[in-house]
């Protein structure tokens, strides 16, 4: 550069100082705006997508599923029933949703009530059992139990779910439907239920158990809580439904994998999930654990259609 070129001149010039003040200014302004917009996040994700509610449709005809065989689910997985994000009202949309949905079944996979150190209010277990026992399916309204219901109050969440007249299935496998629209609906105790420390644990599930009492060559729906289980599910299991993992809960690109509650990472986190042609749908879940918020993953109910 010319040293004594003019500074200053032309209408888009400016002098050093000016250049310091405005790059000041810049990173300033940089600074600011990506606090606003943390901020402005973390309200999205406590406030606004908690209250959120979608449903979430799959349409599948897996390999052992029976041509012409129709069958309506509703699922709704991870409650944790409480505050801020899960009371009572919200409960009642659920509820009402899946209601209008129609399905032929619905199922409930576990965690029932939010046990978190951020959950301020507490929803009575009668209360949100009340809310669930208003759920309508020909087929009924089934159950199975999650790692927080064995960890927190595991006598009342029983006993709520019965005061709701609603079965829970542990290791258990039962026909329904009729004729050739017959099937099993199986449902094995969580595999999380027991904390041994360090990061191990010790089961509930029994699956060798659960598949002994499919007396009939119908195809099975298998109800699992934590979807890990999923790679030793044999193929004469037409689909598995899933939930624990929230969909990642808080869905931050690049680092949300190393937060889902797998060994197995993003790999069962969410969706529809094909291996060997085995199928399992994992559910993003309803309600929130650890800390009251959900990004990128709203609460959602999973209405299937199988035999589409």
């Amino acid at each position: 550069m010319d040293a004594s070129a003019p500074k200053g001149t032309g209408p888009f010039s400016y002098t050093a100082a000016e250049a310091r003040i405005t790059r000041r200014r810049v990173l300033g302004g940089a600074v600011g705006l990506a606090g606003f917009s943390a901020i402005a996040t973390g309200i999205y994700a406590g406030a606004i997508e908690t209250q959120s509610l979608v449903v979430t449709r799959y349409a599948l005809s897996p390999p052992v599923w029976p041509a012409g065989h129709k069958l309506s689910i509703s699922v709704i997985a991870d409650l944790h029933a409480g505050g801020p994000d899960m009371l009572l009202p919200h409960i009642r949309r659920v509820v009402d949703a899946v209601n209008e949905l129609r399905s032929d079944l619905v199922v409930l996979l576990g965690d029932y009530t939010a046990s978190y150190r951020l959950a301020n209010e507490r929803v009575p277990y009668a209360a949100w059992a009340a809310e669930l026992a208003q759920l309508i399916a020909p087929l009924g309204i089934w159950a199975i139990l999650g790692n927080h219901d064995w960890w927190h109050d595991l006598t009342e969440v029983r006993s709520a779910l019965a005061g709701a007249r609603i079965p829970v299935l542990e290791n258990d496998a039962v026909m329904l439907g009729a004729g050739r629209q017959r099937f099993w609906l199986a449902g094995i105790g969580d595999q999380l239920a027991h904390p041994l420390g360090k990061g191990r644990f010790r089961g509930e599930d029994d699956l060798t158990r659960t598949l002994a009492q499919v007396a009939t060559d119908d195809p099975i729906v298998l109800l699992v809580h934590e979807p890990d289980i999923f790679p030793r599910v044999p193929a004469r299991i037409a689909l598995t439904l899933a939930g624990h993992t929230h969909g990642g809960q808080i869905r931050v690109p690049f680092i949300w994998p190393a937060f889902v509650p797998s060994q197995y990472g993003a790999r069962f986190a969410y969706g529809h999930i094909v291996e060997e042609g085995r199928h399992m749908i994992v559910s993003g879940g309803l309600g929130t654990s650890v800390i009251p918020a959900r990004l990128g993953v709203p609460p959602e109910i999973v209405h299937l259609e199988l035999g589409a």
